[in-house]
């Protein structure tokens, strides 16, 4: 009984896997009508009476300013280019920062043990390439568990071997939060710099990407201005040396 159980379960997952595949795939020739994140802004704001604001404009990635491509990149994951959804050295550098950091903490509590094991919230956000925010954003909670980072991880890999890599950049760029109900870099554009995502100057594309990792709160430019004129001036730095996926 157990054995027919633990199979069901197996043939269930393997099921479930293959159905998302076929989701993924679809979206080399569809663009997603929606995405999990749109729809757990709905119902936020209809736990609270509201109706949920959306603006949103589809664009194709040759008309999104290549400024704000390799700001993205700068401030989001500098090896997008070249990875294959994971991007390693990246996680290694984002382990090392969250442990400098927590014991930096840590002294100023007077803490030493030496068996102490560090918050990686700031990890888990440094560690993060594109390709997995867009799994999470497309298809994911935002409930932090092993069960959904290793569907996360899984999903990743769908996207890598699925799309292209202009494609999962295009995608991102259409569908990541840039403010209250505001989602995609043409919305974003027009919003906050009344112009087209296509004529992004330099420093305008870098002002959105240093708003993309809390455009609601730690990096609303209405709220917390100076923390993200820092992460734009961070950013303008790393531009230059951004390599743009070129299929």
């Amino acid at each position: 009984m157990i054995l027919l159980i633990l199979a069901g379960l197996i043939l269930g997952g393997l099921a479930y896997q293959a159905i998302m595949f076929v989701r993924v795939a679809r979206l080399s020739s569809r663009n997603p009508t929606s995405t999990s994140l749109m729809l757990a802004r709905v119902q936020e704001a209809q736990a609270k009476g509201q109706t949920a604001v959306h603006a949103q404009v589809w664009v194709p990635l040759d008309r999104i300013s290549p400024n704000l491509q390799r700001a993205v990149l700068a401030g989001e994951d500098t090896n997008f280019a070249t990875h294959h959804g994971f991007d390693y050295e990246a996680i290694q550098k984002a382990w090392e920062r969250a442990q400098q950091e927590a014991q930096k903490e840590a002294k100023k509590e007077g803490d030493d043990e030496p068996g102490w094991f560090p918050d990686t919230s700031a990890f888990k956000r440094g560690a993060s390439t594109i390709s997995q925010q867009l799994a999470k954003n497309l298809y994911l909670s935002s409930q932090r568990s092993f069960l959904r980072k290793g569907q996360e991880a899984i999903l990743t890999i769908f996207l890598e071997r699925a799309l292209s890599k202009r494609r999962i950049l295009e995608i991102y760029l259409n569908v990541i939060e840039w403010g209250d109900g505001i989602y995609g870099a043409e919305a974003a554009s027009q919003h906050y710099f009344h112009k087209p995502a296509a004529a992004l100057s330099v420093n305008e594309a870098a002002f959105l990407s240093a708003m993309i990792p809390n455009p609601r709160t730690v990096l609303n430019p209405q709220v917390n201005p100076r923390r993200v004129a820092r992460r734009q001036r961070i950013i303008l730095r790393g531009m230059p040396y951004v390599k743009l996926p070129d299929k």
